[in-house]
């Protein structure tokens, strides 16, 4: 029964990912049909992830007092009426309303569904954690063909209504699944929200390895295709397809960067992503013509992607059973309400006339300094919550 609700989770978590990731192949479209520019755009980019960073402090607090399966069927009874609402969205502000909504159905199943998953699998996290994200990860593989395919027949609205009708299905399946028993597996024993706030150092570092690199992938995959069209002079296929291989590059990556982490030390593995990460951004400036492009967003995209699942492990290998779910959220909401300013902060600084190219070398330089003060107090044991002589779980 287990393996049952696990399967099911995978499913819903496909179609909340697939409602954040659908508006990037969708920019130049609805910059067309609500006549704005890439800031305003940028800001309904962000709105999703402000949306799935608000909801997941209080929704911790939630579930010390409602059962996580009760919360999961929320999140997807929210999706399938924040999918309608954005397809039925006749002005900017309405299409911001819907993205924001998708957001919080977003960030309320993943605060929940994650130590859920965790706690199903106690001797597997990491790897179930993977493979729960590479589901994910399989959405933001196909939103791109998917929507333009729709596109080629009927309007962007389309997209969000089948989004509604799959949410539905799939919300009504979890309901039928969860009567079994199988979600009281992993209930937990979390039940004092405040006994997260022990636990600040160890929130703070989490928040300080992915929250920068998070705000700088924020803002480059929102915009991925208008960079390859803008500055790689690609054409709108072709800025799609790298928009499809960088979210391809993270289905292995997930899978495998959940395994990895299981076995090795958690912060120096982290550490040497977030080098990786930088590298192929800064690469990602200088490449012309399709295939360097192309090889080089296939490097930046497993890198970034082994990044979640590497975290995620960090985290929920590193707190207590009693704080793990509520410290989880204070964690993953505080990280995302700081990347989530990603889009708008590059949309901002592009419709100001300041080239693609020179707003991502500055926040790839920007990290590399930061990774190398978080690498220093990493040396002489004095990261928050961590020492250097941390055993890796197993």
């Amino acid at each position: 029964m287990t393996r049952r609700l696990f399967g099911t989770l995978c499913g819903l978590v496909f179609l909340v990912n697939f409602g954040r990731v659908a508006f990037p192949p969708l920019v130049e479209t609805l910059q067309t049909q609500f006549g704005v520019g890439p800031a305003t755009i940028g800001v309904v980019t962000s709105l999703v992830w402000l949306g799935t960073a608000l909801p997941r402090i209080p929704v911790g607090y939630l579930l010390t007092r409602v059962p996580r399966d009760r919360v999961v069927l929320g999140a997807g009874t929210l999706l399938v009426a924040a999918s309608a609402f954005t397809a039925s969205a006749t002005s900017i502000l309405t299409l911001q309303i819907g993205a924001f909504g998708l957001g919080l159905a977003s960030g309320a199943y993943f605060v929940s569904a994650v130590p859920l998953v965790g706690e199903l699998f106690p001797e597997r996290v990491g790897r179930m954690v993977g493979i729960h994200g590479a589901a994910s990860q399989v959405a933001a593989v196909v939103a791109a063909p998917v929507v333009v395919a729709i596109l080629a027949t009927f309007s962007w609205r389309e997209t969000f209504w089948a989004l509604a009708v799959a949410a539905a299905v799939v919300t009504v399946t979890l309901y039928v699944v969860s009567r079994d028993g199988s979600t009281e597996t992993g209930t937990g024993a979390d039940r004092d929200f405040s006994a997260a706030l022990g636990h600040w150092k160890i929130i703070l570092t989490g928040i300080l390895l992915i929250a920068p690199a998070g705000f700088i992938w924020q803002g480059l995959f929102n915009f991925l295709v208008s960079y390859m069209t803008q500055a790689k002079g690609f054409t709108p296929a072709v800025a799609s397809t790298m928009l499809t291989i960088v979210f391809a590059a993270g289905v292995p990556a997930f899978s495998l960067s959940g395994r990895l982490a299981d076995k090795l030390p958690h912060v120096p593995y982290i550490f040497a992503l977030l080098v990786a990460f930088t590298g192929m951004l800064f690469a990602l400036t200088f490449a012309q013509g399709f295939l360097a492009v192309a090889v080089v967003v296939a490097l930046l995209g497993y890198v970034v992607h082994s990044l979640f699942p590497a975290l995620d492990t960090f985290m929920l290998s590193s707190l207590p059973n009693d704080a793990r779910g509520s410290a989880y959220a204070v964690f993953s909401g505080a990280a995302l309400l700081l990347e989530a300013n990603g889009s708008g902060a590059v949309g901002f600084l592009t419709e100001a006339n300041v080239g693609f190219e020179l707003v991502f070398r500055t926040l790839a330089a920007s990290l590399l300094v930061v990774v190398a003060v978080l690498a220093l107090l990493y040396a002489i044991d004095r990261l928050p919550g961590v020492s250097r002589h941390d055993a890796p779980a197993v």
